[in-house]
């Protein structure tokens, strides 16, 4: 059962897109999914704010979420979350394996 954080990150004159691409440029991206556990760490733009970036960001388990919350790549987000002065909304999921076929006919595979 992994977990999925969305973390969404708003700022002001496109501050949380140049957040999202300081973080992808400095290798702090790749670091991250190079963690053991990660499952996914990727930056969406809102098409009805593009002052939002959303960041999906999946984990094998929640001992993963706490091995990286306990890494050095934690200080250097904080650092450039207040560079950036961003605001965050943050929602968690817990994945449920088991689509019903019924919903499973809606999807185009």
């Amino acid at each position: 059962m992994s977990i999925t954080v969305n973390l969404r990150y708003t700022g002001k004159n496109e501050s949380a897109a140049k957040f999202a691409e300081e973080m992808i440029g400095s290798g702090t991206v790749a670091a991250i999914r190079a963690e053991t556990g990660n499952l996914r760490y990727e930056y969406y733009i809102s098409m009805d704010d593009p002052e939002t970036i959303l960041l999906i960001d999946s984990w094998e388990n929640q001992a993963a979420i706490d091995a990286h919350h306990a890494s050095p790549m934690m200080k250097t987000i904080a650092e450039l979350r207040d560079k950036y002065d961003l605001h965050m909304t943050v929602e968690r999921y817990v994945s449920d394996d088991n689509m019903p076929d019924k919903d499973a006919a809606f999807i185009r595979k």
